[in-house]
């Protein structure tokens, strides 16, 4: 009987912790038309050694696109790398359909450990 409350109760505990890491990813912005071309931003040199580029891009805001000019950012961690956020698309194939924004984030890397992150411009934080 212990073995199963202790089952039981690990199983709402770990549920309970999923639920927010589902929220996360099912959150977001939807819109109705997709973002304008890129902006162009030349990538100065690093302010410091492990710094990593991270593109600019659009964010949505109030019913427009606001461009977020890139920048850089140290790594919270060692090997870190960044993953530039996108907008993504789920339409008809008519260009009709809804836009969604996936955010960028930093992941384990192999192989690059300092120097420039690279992505579209319009593919950012």
């Amino acid at each position: 009987m212990k073995q199963m409350l202790l089952a039981a109760a690990l199983a709402v505990g770990y549920a309970a912790s999923a639920v927010p890491a589902l929220a996360q990813v099912s959150v977001g912005i939807y819109v109705q038309f997709g973002p304008p071309a890129p902006v162009y931003q030349p990538v100065p040199p690093p302010p410091a050694a492990y710094s990593v580029w991270v593109p600019g891009y659009y964010r949505f805001d109030d019913g427009h696109y606001e461009w977020v000019a890139g920048r850089y950012q140290l790594p919270p961690y060692s090997g870190a790398l960044w993953v530039p956020g996108y907008w993504g698309h789920h339409g008809n194939g008519h260009g009709h359909g809804e836009w969604y924004w996936v955010p960028g984030h930093w992941s384990e890397g192999h192989g690059h450990r300092h120097g420039h992150g690279h992505g579209n411009d319009d593919d950012g934080g």
